[in-house]
This record gives C-alpha cells, structure tokens and sequence, in this order.
C-alpha cells in the first residue's frame, strides 16, 4: 500500500510544496505508474520502503545498460571478425607452402628430364625413322611368294619366260582402269609363259584367282612360234591393296 505524503498546512499556507513535498510527489507518482494493470497487495507488518531517486537517475541506468549491451556487441563482432581473418591467412599460408613444394618437384622433374636429353633426341629420331620408313614401305608387296603363286598356277608344261611388274608408290597413286567394271588395283603382273602343247588357258585364269589380291585376270594373246612348235601365252593379272605385305607398318597404332 502506497501512501502519499501531504505537505503540512502551514507549507501550504506559506504559499507552495517544499523540495521535500516535490520528491514525494514524484516518487508517488511513479510507483502509481509501476504498479498500474498489476493486482495490488496489502502487506501487513512490511518494512516501508521508499524509492526516493529520480526519474533521470533510473533512465541514465536504463541507458547504461543499453550502451554496455551495443558495446559487448561490438566486441563479439570484432572478435568474430578476428578469427576469420586468422582462418583466412592460415588456409592462405597452406596453400603457398603446397604451391612451394609443387614448384620444387616440378624443378626436379626438370632437372630429371635435362639429364636423358641425349635419350629423348635419340627417341625422337628413332620415331622419325620408324615412320618414313612405314610410309615408305606402306606399298611394298612380297613380290617373291606371289611370282611363286603364279608359278605354281601354271598348267603342267608351261614355263614362265619373262614378267613385267607395275606398282603404286608412296608418293604416287596407282593409275587406275578407264573401264566400268574393272576393280580397283595397286599392281600389275604382265607374265608371258612357254608351252609345247596349246595351254589351257581358262584352267590358269581359274588358277590365279588363288593369288592373294587378286582382282581379275585377261589373257591378251596366245602365239604359236612355227619354227620351234611353241606356243606363248601374254597374260595381265591385276592385285589389289590387300597384296601389301604391311612388313614396316608402326606396330601398336592405328
């Protein structure tokens, strides 16, 4: 229960409220504003007691607190902000001695490879070779086991006598048939065979389709020398890119 002091009758005859009255009216005042909306209680036997300090004091309290408060706020940003700035240069710091120690093996490395530069020269023109030598070879046949397939087709009695042989070279494509219905050829084999007896020719031209590339066959003439008895036979067979023995093709690459 709050009670209001009253200045005495004869202050108040004396014409106002002395500074006594005035801080009990304030401090009156102001315990009527705390206690508004709230319940009551009577307290019987309590202590008095008297909140005689000014409102300025308790605002200046107030604001003290609040400034104390942006303060603390201040220095947890400050301190936040600190730890980054730590985080930041320490991952900064890793990464250059990581950069550092990649610097130094790739030195080494270099190093490591200024020492067999002999060997890489080496290599490199061992490569070179290699391959001019699988351009030049690209078109080499192995003229000696396909004479030997013709020699083989041949029918009993006839002899060779003489071959012409025509094939494409690396810097220059093989010229190919004006016809229709002639293949495609990288080589030509002009034989001209010898036989006492007439030959049978379609038997051979059946006997060279055997021949590895084989494309097509023509008997171009068959002679009779009158004077021995002997019959010559002039026979083109043409070959085509699979007759190429591959014998200095890079080996492992396409």
């Amino acid at each position: 229960m709050t009670k209001i002091l009253e200045p005495p009758k004869s202050a108040r005859r004396r014409g106002g409220p002395s500074h006594e009255v005035r801080i009990a009216a304030e401090v009156a005042q102001r315990t009527k504003r705390q206690g508004r909306g709230a319940a009551q209680t009577i307290v019987v036997g309590g202590a008095p007691r008297v909140d005689l300090l000014p409102t300025e004091v308790l605002v200046d309290r107030r604001q003290r607190g609040v400034v104390r408060r942006v303060w603390l706020g201040v220095v947890v940003l400050v301190v936040a902000t600190a730890g980054v700035v730590l985080l930041a240069s320490a991952s900064a710091m890793q990464e250059q001695a990581h950069l550092a120690d990649v610097r130094r093996e790739t030195d080494t490395l270099l190093l490591q490879q200024q020492q067999y530069r002999d060997v890489r020269t080496v290599e490199t023109q061992s490569d070179l070779l290699r391959a001019a030598q699988a351009v030049g070879g690209s078109t080499e046949i192995d003229w000696q086991s396909t004479l030997q397939g013709v020699q083989d087709s041949l029918p009993a009695g006839v002899a060779i006598t003489g071959v012409q042989i025509d094939s494409a070279t690396p810097l220059e494509a093989y010229t190919q048939a004006t016809g229709p219905l002639q293949g495609q050829r990288v080589a030509t084999l002009t034989v001209d065979a010898a036989s006492p007896t007439l030959p049978s020719v379609p038997s051979w031209l059946d006997a060279v389709r055997k021949l590895p590339g084989y494309v097509d066959a023509n008997a171009n003439s068959v002679t009779l020398d009158t004077s021995t008895g002997v019959y010559t036979v002039d026979m083109t067979i043409h070959l085509d890119e699979t007759v190429f023995d591959g014998k200095y093709a890079l080996k492992g690459k396409s």
